[in-house]
């Protein structure tokens, strides 16, 4: 078992060859506007628009530097993810668990920070990736049609959950950063999903939630509910 270490940087590196990109070519289009145009009110909506743009990027991909204060509870579930939930509901997960569980989801909207998060402190017991279709990551069916990557940690108290992301329309990238055998805590990242997706979990029906459908929520941060003792 390894304990999972990370050095923390402005930018996640998913974004960093889009930033470069977006900066070299707004940069270059605003130039072109500048010289081969006779009006400059143009070039100044252009550099504008530009900017406002690059906001959007750097939002999106910021690192941002978050203390989970929660930490020391080990019963605690906490957000995986920013955004809001979706859903809140008993299923059967006959894939991974094979038993009924709590199902909670949370939708990143495109302005959301698309950073994931361990929502439970124990052992990465599982990782798999799974190939599927890119519907609107909002819809129901997205969890189990849409290309997604599980995840199963088992706690200290012998709890399994599992945590799925989820792609969505937009997206084309998941990227999971925990492997088999890690040890992790809430305050460690799970991965990330570029552009519009969703992170499901499946809880213990014995789990005590804390929070109803169309609550925002804060990865890292925001205490979903507890484990059952």
């Amino acid at each position: 078992m390894t304990k999972r270490r990370s050095i923390h940087k402005k930018f996640y590196r998913e974004g960093r060859g889009i930033i470069l990109s977006f900066i070299f070519l707004s940069i270059l289009f605003s130039w072109m506007v500048w010289h081969f145009q006779p009006y400059k009110s143009i070039f100044f909506a252009v550099v504008l628009l530009s900017l406002v743009v690059l906001g959007l990027i750097l939002n999106f991909f910021r690192s941002p530097i978050r203390h989970n204060p929660y930490l020391e509870k080990e019963d605690a579930i906490t957000s995986p993810a920013d955004g809001k939930i979706v859903a809140i509901e008993t299923v059967y997960e006959g894939r991974y668990l094979k038993c009924e569980c709590i199902k909670l989801s949370v939708f990143m909207s495109i302005y959301s920070v698309h950073a994931n998060w361990v929502p439970v402190a124990g052992i990465i017991e599982r990782v798999e990736h799974t190939e599927g279709n890119f519907h609107k990551a909002f819809l129901p069916k997205s969890s189990t049609e849409n290309e997604h990557s599980s995840v199963i940690i088992r706690t200290n108290s012998n709890h399994r959950i599992l945590v799925q992301q989820i792609a969505g329309a937009v997206a084309r990238r998941i990227t999971t950063y925990v492997v088999e055998g890690d040890e992790v805590d809430v305050n460690d990242k799970l991965g990330f999903i570029r552009f519009g997706s969703r992170v499901d979990l499946y809880l213990p029906l014995e789990s005590n939630l804390e929070h109803s459908i169309g609550t925002q929520v804060t990865g890292g941060m925001t205490l979903l509910g507890h484990l059952p003792l």
